[in-house]
């Protein structure tokens, strides 16, 4: 186990990180899962070299007696039947990805070690990562912090359901930062997968950035979104863009966005229960909903959450009885003239100053594209 490859077996451009995400190599994760759960990248799968017990135990040996004594207990942890079939799967993953990498934290003693087993046992040479998980997310984090500090980029705003996410769709230079956190930003936001982890997001947003800067985008388009989307919080650097970026402002109608929350948070959402859970969907949507409002009911205050709460129980009821979805809007339209517009307004009044444009989809789009497009023509 302590027999190693040398640095001169890495392919050259296992060292350009922004090659490597800008390819979508598959990538080979030998970490422990704690450590992947904890965070990896968008391709990576993990196989690792030793499972999370064997880990602490091998890492505990480090600290009383150094790498060497490690060394001699990860042998002895992984040997034998255990061992093959490790290298049998990194094997069907390398002979299936034939253009990945592989690589553990520091893209040291663990991916040296699964590289030479490969080599030995599988007669396949596997490049790694120089430097490993923390060389690129390292790398990552200063995409994000450097594009955050380019000026130009323009923020969206508008009223809750105003179709921000439908604008962003169609503009090229746009982050959807809520597609990233897997959720709608609002109370009622959560889908019915769970969001990522902290870092995971983190390392969405910014390979999403670094193909953006790629195809020649300087200045980018960000959602106006407060500090947490559902449980991701932003990091702090692109917080500070958007909260102090010129403002674009969606203006929508009333009519139309109770129709697109409807839309989304009540038909969409009862479709994506379904198809995740089958017949337990529909019960699991009414609860969801209902745990939403509940999540809010204390700024609601107690007599509008309760009459909210008795228009949402019938609503679902009929629902989930009869298809109809129609009395659904009477408690989004008391959500919005009651809670969320209200909220909205006292804080346009912080960012009345900011905005530079306002219109409708059609208008704000276009805006958006135009002004996008000049500042890649002057880069």
């Amino acid at each position: 186990m302590s027999t190693i490859m040398s640095d001169t077996d890495v392919r050259p451009d296992a060292r350009s990180f922004r090659e490597l995400f800008l390819s979508g190599a598959p990538l080979l994760d030998v970490r422990a899962p704690v450590e992947f759960r904890r965070g990896a990248f968008p391709t990576a799968v993990n196989l690792p070299l030793m499972n999370d017990r064997e880990r602490e135990q091998v890492g505990l040996r480090y600290k009383e007696q150094g790498q060497q004594a490690a060394i001699v207990l990860g042998t002895q942890l992984v040997s034998g039947e255990i061992k093959q079939n490790r290298i049998q799967a990194w094997a069907d993953f390398a002979r299936a990805h034939p253009q990945g990498y592989l690589y553990c934290f520091r893209g040291g003693l663990r991916s040296r070690i699964s590289q030479q087993w490969l080599k030995d046992e599988a007669g396949i040479d596997y490049p790694r990562v120089a430097g490993g998980y923390k060389a690129m997310r390292t790398y990552l984090a200063d995409v994000i912090r450097t594009s955050a500090s380019t000026p130009g980029h323009l923020v969206l705003g508008g009223l809750t359901g105003s179709g921000k996410t439908d604008v962003l769709y169609h503009v090229d230079n746009a982050v959807d930062l809520e597609r990233h956190a897997n959720h709608r930003g609002s109370g009622f936001g959560k889908r019915v997968t769970p969001q990522p982890s902290q870092i995971d997001f983190e390392h969405r947003v910014a390979v999403d950035v670094l193909h953006k800067q790629a195809r020649g985008w300087r200045t980018l388009v960000l959602e106006d979104e407060s500090r947490l989307i559902g449980a991701n919080a932003l990091p702090l650097e692109l917080l500070h863009a958007i909260q102090t970026a010129p403002l674009v402002w969606l203006d929508a109608g009333r009519e139309e966005r109770v129709e697109r929350i409807l839309r989304e948070y009540v038909v969409d959402l009862r479709a994506e229960f379904a198809a995740h859970h089958g017949n337990a969907g529909d019960a699991l949507f009414s609860q969801r909903l209902q745990d939403s409002l509940g999540a809010i009911s204390r700024r609601l205050g107690g007599e509008r959450y309760a009459r909210l709460m008795a228009l949402m129980q019938a609503a679902l009821a009929r629902q989930l009885e009869t298809g109809d979805c129609d009395a659904h809007r009477a408690w989004i339209q008391v959500l919005l003239d009651e809670y969320y517009d209200p909220l909205y307004a006292r804080h346009m009044k912080e960012k009345a100053a900011r905005i530079v444009f306002r219109g409708d989809a059609k208008a704000v789009t276009d805006y958006l594209r135009d002004q996008a497009s000049a500042a890649r023509g002057s880069a």
